[in-house]
């Protein structure tokens, strides 16, 4: 597709500046080409102004004279969002119910959604105005999906599941299996049934092959608006507030409670039980377990104050190897010296 930059202006609500021409693509700045718009959110790459071949760049006040065409904003990366979704090309290519597909009698699908070949949609299950079922996926009975997700190929929504509305799974994804539960008896491990459910509300986006759990008895909630990465793994019961963000290979034990707002990055580790204040973040592949206060900025494992970590691992760390043979040294000359004051002694 083509847009002329005064429409994409106008689209976005910013002013531009240089000749109006037509935009057909967006890229970096190193591989745009005159006909492409680019971008410029990071100020340390904007050296690479003065050789970019970009008809136009998306920057902020400071940048627009650098170049000959610019569309200015005041949130670079935001617009870029907007711009991306303007050239994105959406996936799939069907409508429609598709005769491959299996739909219960008692399922309900709004005649607006889209199924695709070889999906399963089970007994008294829901799917809401304007989503989109790919292939493989599997909406078990009495489940509901509201409108306008996106359910990509392979995404599975067990049996009595509640998804809200602008919910994307990505491929793979598994909501409502068994939560981890076993009893230990002389026989072995004996499994817990679990009998709760999963509520998922609007706005948000599960990565690929992440696994929330059923719960146990109760619920496990997704709030509205989180964005869970690829290979997350969510326990049963697990509480998660509005807005957060989990990163890949986060791990999060049963009945834990997450705040509103919480940032956990990649392989942070949360143990059962706890609870994790809002607007909490966690450093890449920390420990957490216990109470967390909100606002909190943590690190490392066991976790820590987020500068007190920076501290003992950037400044102290390095440091080990010659301590380690400070402290060797010192040994040898400590026992020096008791071996000489042993000698004086028996000297006497």
């Amino acid at each position: 597709m083509q847009i002329k930059l005064s429409a994409l202006a106008e689209m976005l609500g910013l002013e531009y500046t240089g000749e109006d021409f037509d935009i057909a693509g967006v890229n970096t700045l190193d591989k745009a080409g005159p006909d492409e718009i680019s971008f410029l959110v990071n100020p340390k790459y904007a050296q690479q102004l003065d050789a970019t071949r970009a008809g136009c760049v998306l920057t902020s006040g400071p940048y627009v004279d650098k170049v000959d065409r610019a569309l200015v904003s005041s949130n670079v990366y935001m617009d870029l969002a907007k711009v991306v979704d303007v050239f994105a090309e959406p996936q799939g290519c069907l409508s429609g119910v598709n005769e491959l597909a299996y739909v219960h009698e008692s399922a309900v699908v709004d005649q607006s959604a889209t199924v695709y070949p070889f999906a399963f949609i089970g007994a008294g299950a829901t799917v809401g105005a304007g989503t989109t079922v790919f292939a493989g996926c599997y909406i078990g009975e009495k489940s509901t999906v509201g409108s306008n997700c996106i359910l990509y190929p392979n995404a599975v929504i067990m049996g009595g599941l509640s998804v809200g509305n602008n919910v994307i799974l990505q491929p793979g994804a598994v909501l409502g299996g068994d939560g981890y539960g076993y009893a230990q008896t002389p026989a072995g491990h004996k499994k817990i049934p679990q009998i709760g459910n999963v509520v998922v509300e609007d706005n948000v986006e599960i990565g690929s092959n992440t696994a929330i759990d059923r719960a146990a008895l109760d619920t496990t909630k997704i709030g509205m608006g989180s964005k869970i990465d690829n290979l997350v793994q969510i326990g049963h019961n697990v509480e998660v507030g509005q807005h957060c963000l989990i990163i890949g290979q986060v791990g999060i034990g049963g009945s834990t409670k997450v705040g509103n707002g919480v940032i956990l990055a990649g392989q942070v580790g949360v143990a059962d039980n706890a609870a994790i204040g809002d607007g909490t973040m966690v450093g890449a592949q920390s420990g957490v377990s216990g109470k967390v206060a909100p606002g909190s900025k943590l690190a490392g494992t066991p976790v820590m104050p987020a500068g007190t970590f920076l501290k003992s691992a950037g400044v102290c760390m390095p440091k080990l190897p010659d301590l380690f043979k400070r402290v060797k040294k010192l040994e040898k000359e400590l026992k020096a010296v008791i071996e000489a004051a042993g000698n004086s002694e028996n000297n006497e």
